[in-house]
């Protein structure tokens, strides 16, 4: 099984572990008021996207998201557990982000569900957490995954690489890159259990849309949110070639790239 979107179980086995950093990117509200993970740390969604700061897209910046982890008691070598009560949508944000700057890929973990589905049968709690803060180095990756809008472009004639939008379909139809395959991040989700559909069916939605482990994909959204999710799931499901726009459609349609209905 992968480490990378791992159950319930496999995280309440490492709630005590000293090199397990367990993050909740909920707003401080719920995280406060409602309940959290035993010893989860609060990293509000907002405080890693800020637009303009960094080096693409609505990235923080390393020096920002440095800072921000190692207040939080983060440390750069940690493996990184992130949640949300979002089906982990928000959570998979902040594991791209920390991938971006450096963190190290096999300790990046997304919580299979999200807050809600835990809440059904393992302890919550709002007792506040407390961190001593620790020296967290972050990086731009020049060698990860993120693309621009240059080779966005050159794709567009790559029989190689398969586009692919994760918005919703009335999204889709009003505009899209041209040759790209639709695939709403929430076809992937289990409404009920609030995880993952079984890896089995992914995987045959995904083979039925042309989106192979053989070849390279490229995801794209409007703002790259949701896109984060599909992407920690394609490496979960074991896809290597994976480019990420974090300009998404914001930059293309600025960048006066051509849209198709």
């Amino acid at each position: 099984m992968s480490d990378i979107v791992v159950p319930a179980d496999w995280v309440a086995a490492r709630l005590e572990s000293p090199d397990v950093s367990v993050v909740d990117v909920r707003e401080a509200w719920e995280y406060d008021g409602i309940g959290h993970l035993p010893g989860a740390v609060n990293v509000p969604f907002d405080a890693f996207r800020s637009e303009g700061d960094g080096e693409a897209g609505m990235l923080p910046g390393a020096e920002a998201f440095a800072t921000l982890m190692g207040e939080a008691g983060v440390g750069d070598g940690d493996h990184l557990l992130a949640y949300d009560d979002t089906h982990g949508v928000f959570a998979a944000r902040l594991l791209v982000t920390a991938e971006l700057y450096g963190h190290p890929r096999d300790r990046l973990h997304l919580l299979d569900g999200d807050f809600s589905s835990w809440q059904r049968e393992h302890p919550t709690t709002t007792d506040p957490v407390e961190r001593d803060p620790i020296d967290y180095r972050a990086a731009f990756d020049e060698d990860g995954p993120l693309v621009t809008i240059e080779t966005v472009r050159e794709a567009l004639s790559d029989p190689d690489t398969v586009i692919v939008d994760t918005r919703e379909e009335w999204e889709f139809e009003e505009g899209h890159i041209p040759g790209a395959v639709r695939l709403d991040w929430l076809e992937l989700v289990d409404r009920e259990s609030r995880g993952l559909r079984p890896d089995a069916e992914n995987r045959e939605t995904l083979d039925a849309r042309g989106i192979t482990p053989d070849g390279r994909v490229l995801l794209y959204c409007n703002t790259a949110r949701r896109i984060s999710h599909t992407y920690v799931v394609l490496r979960h499901l074991g896809y290597e070639d994976l480019a990420f726009y974090e300009g998404s459609l914001t930059e293309w349609e600025r960048e006066g790239g051509e849209l198709v209905t």
